[in-house]
């Protein structure tokens, strides 16, 4: 399964031992995981302001996603898509790549739940929908 790790997600993966973290390793080893530029740079801004990482704390959990991750162009979308912009640039990531999902904790991306096919998940709800493809696939 192809999936997308919003911002959001990956910084609470990183951040804490928790549902976040152990769903990114369990991605990492059973699916192929995208992203896109714009959402590494989110990710080390947020984790440099927000946080208070070193540059080199970021450097070095940008460089451990790089040799798990692959990196896509982000698709264009219309206008007005989602009420933020800036996720417009997670559902086109997820578009060029054909992603099956999008994993965020972002509710201007939850409320639409699906875009283009592509369904939009809360990492809470990951489990129950990736048993659901793995049966849909079996039958």
């Amino acid at each position: 399964m192809r999936i997308v790790f919003d911002t959001n997600v990956l910084i609470a993966a990183f951040i804490s031992r928790g549902v976040c973290a152990e769903l990114f390793e369990h991605c990492v080893r059973r699916h192929k995981i995208i992203a896109s530029k714009f959402i590494f740079t989110e990710f080390s801004d947020r984790l440099t302001t927000k946080f208070k990482f070193s540059k080199h704390e970021v450097s070095e959990a940008v460089q451990l996603l790089l040799g798990r991750i692959v990196i896509v162009t982000p698709l264009n979308l219309e206008r007005g898509v989602c009420r933020d912009p800036k996720d417009n640039l997670i559902l086109g990531t997820a578009l060029k790549a054909q992603c099956q999902c999008i994993i965020s904790g972002d509710k201007d991306l939850l409320i639409l739940k699906k875009y283009k096919g592509i369904d939009i998940i809360s990492p809470q709800d990951f489990w129950k929908y990736e048993e659901t493809a793995r049966t849909t696939v079996r039958k």
